[in-house]
C-alpha cells in the first residue's frame, strides 16, 4: 500500500457515515475475498450489521474477527467499534431519506424514459460517492501546487483523455500554461522537460494504464509535482504521485462500460481542482477569463449585416 493510501484512509480521521458506501466501492477491488464479504455486508445492511458484535459479523460473513477488524481499518476506522457507530449513523441517514426508485441496470429493451431515469440516478450516485470519498487535504495540496506551477502537463488516454483536455482548456483560460497529452510518445518526451516547479497530472480510472503511468514516472523522476486522479488509490500509478485524488468506482454493465461512469467522477474532481486554482489566482484568473469571453463573444453573438 502506498504512503498516499495510508494517509488518505488514516485512522486518525475516520470517514463520515455517508462516505462508507463510497469507500467500499472504491477499495473493494483491492481487498481479499474475505474482506470483500465483510465490506459488502456492512454497505448492504448497515442497520443489521450495526447491531452485531465483531464475532457476530464474522459469523455472518463466514470470516474471522481479525478479518472484520482489518476491514474496518482499511475503510478508515480505528477499530470495529468506530465502524459500528458509522453504520448506525448511515442506517439513520438512509431511514430518514427516500429510497432510490431505480437502479442503473439498463436492459437492452428498456424504454428510453427508463434509460434516462436510470442514468440520471447513477450519475447522481457517482457524484455523491466521489464527493464523499475525495480527500480535501490532498485536493488542497494539489490546488496549491497547480496555482504556482510554471507549466502543467496532463496525461490520459481514451475517455480519460477527454477529461484531461477539459481540464487543460479550463486552466488555459485563466492564464496558466497547461497541455493535455494523449499520444504516449509525446507525453513522455514532454515529461522529460519537466522539473521542480512544474506539475504533471495523470488521469486513469484503473490506475494501471501504462501509457499514463510512464510519463508520470518520468515527471516524478524529474522533480515535478505529480498528481494521480484514479478510481484505485492502491493502483500502480500512485507510486509516482505526490497527491492522489480518488474517484468513485461505479458498477459496470453491458451497456454502460466503466469509461462512461468513470468520466463523471473524473470531471467532478477536475472541476474542483480548477475552481480551487481559480480562487487562489483570482487577481489574474478573473481578468484572463473575462478576456477569453470577450475574444469569443463575436462567435456567440454575430453582428447582423
Amino acid at each position: 500500500m502506498t504512503n498516499d493510501l495510508k494517509e488518505s484512509f488514516s485512522p486518525d480521521s475516520p470517514p463520515a457515515p455517508a462516505a462508507l458506501a463510497a469507500k467500499v466501492r472504491t477499495l473493494s477491488p483491492s481487498m481479499t475475498r474475505s474482506m470483500q464479504r465483510v465490506a459488502e455486508a456492512v454497505a448492504g445492511d448497515p442497520a443489521g450489521c450495526a447491531a452485531l458484535t465483531v464475532t457476530g459479523l464474522a459469523e455472518l460473513t463466514g470470516t474471522s474477527e481479525a478479518t472484520v477488524v482489518r476491514t474496518a481499518r482499511l475503510l478508515g476506522y480505528p477499530g470495529y467499534r468506530d465502524l459500528r457507530l458509522a453504520l448506525a449513523g448511515l442506517a439513520a441517514h438512509q431511514e430518514s431519506g427516500r429510497a432510490p426508485a431505480v437502479t442503473a441496470d439498463i436492459a437492452v429493451d428498456d424504454p428510453i424514459a427508463d434509460v434516462v431515469a436510470k442514468l440520471a440516478y447513477d450519475e447522481q450516485q457517482t457524484l455523491a460517492d466521489t464527493a464523499a470519498g475525495l480527500d480535501t487535504v490532498q485536493l488542497g495540496a494539489a490546488v496549491a501546487a497547480a496555482a504556482t506551477a510554471r507549466r502543467i502537463d496532463i496525461y490520459g488516454v481514451g475517455a480519460s483523455s477527454l477529461v484531461g483536455q477539459d481540464l487543460a482548456q479550463k486552466l488555459a483560460r485563466i492564464g496558466l500554461i497547461a497541455h493535455s497529452h494523449t499520444d504516449p510518445h509525446l507525453a513522455v518526451t514532454n515529461a522529460v522537460q519537466l522539473r521542480s516547479g512544474d506539475m504533471a497530472i495523470a488521469i486513469t480510472h484503473s490506475g494501471s494504464t501504462g501509457d499514463v503511468i510512464e510519463p508520470l514516472r518520468v515527471a516524478f523522476d524529474r522533480g515535478a509535482t505529480t498528481v494521480a486522479i484514479t478510481g484505485r488509490p492502491d493502483g500502480p500509478v500512485t507510486q509516482y504521485a505526490d497527491h492522489v485524488l480518488t474517484t468513485s468506482t461505479a458498477r459496470e454493465s453491458e451497456l454502460r462500460p466503466a469509461a462512461m461512469s468513470s468520466r463523471t467522477s473524473q470531471l467532478l474532481v477536475v472541476d474542483c481542482l480548477f475552481i480551487g486554482v481559480a480562487q487562489r489566482t483570482y487577481e489574474t484568473a478573473a481578468p484572463a477569463l473575462a478576456a477569453s469571453y470577450e475574444a469569443l463573444a463575436h462567435r456567440h453573438n454575430p453582428r447582423t449585416r
